[in-house]
């Protein structure tokens, strides 16, 4: 095993390179798995909000009603094999969190290296719990929003299947980064860089970074989709300004 210590420009080259053909190997090896399971990824789970007996519109009594096309010849398969990728990247997060942490976790002290650490072991469930905020309450909300909205009966809405899959997956992988937001958060107020006090006096500005991001997320700028994705945002930050307190009550014990 090479020494940390000793290594050089090159030694860490190597390692990254070496890190990033074990991530791009899991990726296809997991990409190829799911290629096959089509059925259970589509039916099972992506067009699952579409259908009207989704779970969330039962409990809130929604009249949902959407219909799918395709207009283009080879986009179903492309689909495919996009929605097989970015399924791979969800699944392997953990693993790319692991790659993460081997590639800098020699960079750090061993202070550093323990605020880091107990930081990653929660990053994983972070980004899942985002992902299923949105694939649970978000995108649902959303979709049943703008299946129902009609500038005039006589103009029905007909979604195709790629701008459903795309709003789908960049729901999916948004939320699931921007919730790792707490994980940030909490290393930055473990090494001392960010306050409890610091994130207090930040909140009205918090308030406006959340609505142009939300925004950013929901290009459309409809109040609607604004409201639904501002407030699970702007929570997030409250959550992170807990877990920055703990932090700093943790560190007082310790002195």
């Amino acid at each position: 095993m090479v020494d940390t210590e000793t290594m050089t420009f090159w030694d860490h080259l190597e390692d990254l390179r070496k890190s990033i053909f074990r991530v791009i190997a899991a990726l296809a090896a997991t990409s190829v798995i799911l290629f096959f399971f089509k059925d259970f990824l589509f039916e099972g789970l992506i067009l699952a909000p579409a259908n009207p007996d989704f779970f969330l519109y039962r409990l809130i009594g929604a009249d949902f009603s959407l219909s799918l096309v395709n207009i283009e010849v080879a986009a179903q398969f492309m689909i495919h094999m996009k929605v097989t990728f970015v399924s791979a990247i969800i699944l392997c997060f953990p693993y790319l969190i692991y790659e993460l942490w081997r590639f800098v976790a020699p960079a750090l002290y061993e202070n550093e290296k323990k605020a880091v650490r107990k930081a990653l072991l929660f990053s994983s469930g972070l980004f899942y719990i985002g992902i299923v905020v949105a694939y649970c309450v978000i995108f649902p909300l959303m979709l049943n929003f703008f299946a129902g909205y009609q500038v005039s009966p006589d103009v029905p809405n007909t979604f195709s299947l790629s701008s459903y899959i795309s709003l789908f997956m960049s729901m999916m992988l948004t939320f699931g980064i921007v919730f790792e937001f707490p994980t940030i958060i909490a290393v930055l107020s473990a090494l001392g860089i960010v306050t409890r006090e610091s994130l207090r006096g930040f909140r009205r500005h918090a308030i406006c970074v959340v609505v142009v991001l939300a925004a950013v997320i929901t290009p459309s700028g409809d109040p609607f989709s604004l409201l639904v994705v501002s407030v699970p945002l702007y929570l997030l930050y409250e959550f992170s300004v807990i877990i920055c307190r703990k932090e700093e009550v943790t560190e007082i014990s310790e002195e």
